[in-house]
């Protein structure tokens, strides 16, 4: 499967630098980029897919907190935003396993035009402290994500899917 593929490419990029830099910024509890998304997130029909099953595994109670920062996030024009997914409380992603590709790549992957959007991550290089890191390309994950079906913003495929369920 070509997003299997694909994790497990950025997967063992993410792991070598982490080996790397133990001290790594980005990890369990840090919900910073989690809370400052510049927009709300395009996801591929296939990332969909996967994202979808982890959304019907949740419990409804937490499916219906989900489903209310969802209606939230359509009618909020102001941006940074903040994922719906996001438990705000543990600063925990209840579908990491199933997270699309944006949040497997953010803060491990540098794109050309847009470098590697973490200020603080920035500001540890501006430092000179992560000279050694050998960044992941994000051009290349995307030119890889153009080959997995349509694109969508997740509270398009959402809403969608919650048409279906109903």
């Amino acid at each position: 499967m070509p997003l299997t593929d694909l994790h497990l490419d950025i997967d063992r990029r993410v792991d070598f630098i982490r080996a790397e830099t133990p001290d790594w910024l980005c990890g369990k509890g840090c919900a910073n980029c989690c809370r400052k998304l510049s927009d709300v997130p395009l996801l591929t029909a296939a990332e969909w897919r996967l994202l979808q099953e982890g959304l019907a595994a949740l419990p409804a109670e937490r499916l219906a907190q989900v489903s209310e920062a969802m209606a939230r996030l359509v009618s909020q024009p102001m941006r940074p935003v903040v994922c719906p997914m996001l438990d705000q409380v543990s600063n925990a992603c209840p579908v990491y396993a199933q997270r699309p590709v944006a949040c497997r790549t953010y803060g491990f992957y540098v794109q050309r035009e847009l470098g590697l959007y973490c200020g603080e991550i920035e500001a540890q290089v501006a430092e000179g402290k992560l000279a050694d890191v050998v960044w992941g390309n994000h051009d290349v994950i995307d030119r890889e994500l153009a080959a997995l079906g349509e694109v969508r913003a997740l509270t398009e495929w959402f809403a969608r899917w919650q048409k279906e369920q109903a």
